[in-house]
């Protein structure tokens, strides 16, 4: 029999606002960069495109129309016994523009209802502020979070919000992934930052490219700083995350130039941000790193004062996979171009998109954060994106999902056991969503199966898998009953 989850622990489920809500301009929503992003596949990668046009199918626009049936999907997250459910609040539809004077009431309007209808099912809301939506007029206007005035208009829309939700709403994080920001590809889904004079997304750019991110990086600090302190003084009850995009890879050998790159790659990948957020100042490793990357980017005198001020009161991460990191110039000659996992693990199986499935990583990184920022944990994005086949009957059969679900709620109870102050689990997607990485559908995360393809096909009927019932299981035993 396994040992019990704490009576406290928080199980549920996430979704973004972008992957899931749909109602594309409704109710007075503005353009958010997400709707200028098309479809794509495994192969074929996504593009940012100025001009919206009805030939083009962008994914955002309906999604999955949650924002139309949320009370039917909260119903069924429910069922399962969720008492958190991680969602975002899209910017735009509080300020279309993202520099407005005032908010749009029907925004705030819709939210109010999400929340208190989470309320009536015993749900509590963890909500992020920011979830790879930034309003496009920011983008065009400013280019981003690149631009320092974009500080301020964030930091109203937190304000906004928050004193509007403050009775319903408990968790907070600020920026989704914030760490993308460090990444090439990340400065548009990020930070709304323009893609350079192409319409694809690369992992090459410029110079001036990548000061910008970094800039938009800095922006996003100094912002997230500011609305833990608007948060806490709003409602000191209040509990306010960071969250971070878990990229955790192994040496590939124990060869020393392999330890030394994988240890630069956690650095970078994980411990710029969680540093900085958690700490309230950037690591030593960092100037080092922007000195050999020609990285420049303003610091003004307060920022210091105002990111020590406002670190975070708990840490959240999404974990997906492992890689691992090699100075073998023959491998790497076997890499395809961008491989952002690396060499493949010999020791792991890999998913159908090339992720290595790896339970015994996230034990191993949730010691590593807790023994470095002795703060409360969540993890609040975790799954396996497969291929899902609905029966004629109905029924959705993935075995393989529950799999991979029961190993990870596993490395969950050990890292308990270990010591660490783990609070709570929101899988990924609990709710088949668009995916970000590929805009496809057909790469399926939840534990609903919604009727819907790539081409934006299909009833939206929403139906019960096997994995359902299975995680109604683990949280009705809080987490000893995993067969």
């Amino acid at each position: 029999m396994n040992k019990a989850f704490p009576d406290s622990f928080l199980w549920g489920g996430a979704t973004a606002a972008n992957q899931c809500e749909g109602a594309y301009l409704q109710d007075g929503k503005g353009e958010s960069s997400a709707d200028h992003i098309t479809a794509g596949s495994h192969t074929i990668p996504r593009q940012f495109k100025k001009q919206i046009t009805s030939d083009i199918y962008f994914p955002s626009h309906i999604a999955i129309d949650h924002y139309n049936r949320f009370k039917e999907d909260i119903d069924l997250f429910a069922e399962m016994g969720f008492n958190v459910y991680r969602l975002s609040i899209n910017w735009a539809r509080i300020y279309p523009n993202g520099d407005d004077e005032e908010p749009n009431q029907a925004g705030i309007k819709h939210y109010r209802e999400v929340f208190e209808y989470c309320k009536t099912k015993g749900i509590e809301p963890l909500v992020t502020l920011s979830h790879y939506e930034t309003p496009y007029a920011l983008s065009l206007k400013y280019n981003g979070w690149s631009d320092r005035k974009v500080i301020t208009f964030f930091t109203r829309y937190a304000e906004t919000v928050m004193r509007a939700y403050k009775d319903l709403v408990k968790y907070w994080l600020t920026f989704n992934e914030i760490n993308v920001l460090s990444m090439p590809m990340g400065g548009f889904f990020g930070g709304g930052i323009l893609p350079e004079g192409n319409e694809a997304f690369s992992s090459s750019e410029t110079d001036e490219h990548r000061n910008a991110r970094f800039q938009g990086l800095h922006h996003q600090f100094v912002a997230s700083a500011l609305t833990v302190k608007l948060g806490h003084a709003i409602n000191p009850d209040f509990k306010i995350g960071c969250m971070i995009a878990g990229s955790i890879s192994y040496p590939l050998t124990c060869n020393p130039a392999d330890v030394l790159k994988n240890q630069k790659f956690m650095q970078i990948g994980n411990y710029l941000c969680g540093d900085t957020m958690v700490r309230g100042y950037y690591p030593s490793f960092a100037k080092a790193y922007f000195k050999e990357n020609n990285i420049n980017f303003h610091i003004e005198a307060q920022d210091a004062q105002i990111m020590r001020e406002g670190t975070v009161d708990f840490y959240s991460f999404s974990y997906y996979a492992t890689g691992t990191q090699t100075s073998d110039p023959e491998v790497l000659s076997k890499l395809s171009g961008n491989m952002f996992f690396g060499a493949p693990n010999p020791y792991i199986k890999m998913s159908d998109w090339g992720w290595g499935i790896d339970a015994t990583g996230l034990r191993f990184f949730l010691n590593e954060l807790y023994d470095r920022y002795q703060i409360p944990l969540m993890i609040v994005e975790n799954g396996l994106g497969a291929v899902d086949k609905l029966e004629d009957d109905g029924t959705i059969h993935d075995s393989y999902r529950i799999e991979y679900l029961r190993e990870h709620v596993k490395a969950m109870r050990d890292a308990l056991d270990d010591g660490v102050d783990l609070w709570g689990y929101t899988p990924w997607g609990c709710i088949d969503l668009v995916s970000a990485g590929t805009g496809e559908m057909k790469k399926r995360y939840g534990f609903i199966y919604v009727d819907r393809n790539d081409q934006g096909e299909g009833s939206l009927k929403r139906s019960r898998k096997d994995s359902f019932y299975w995680y109604r299981k683990v949280i009705a035993s809080k987490g000893t009953d995993l067969a």
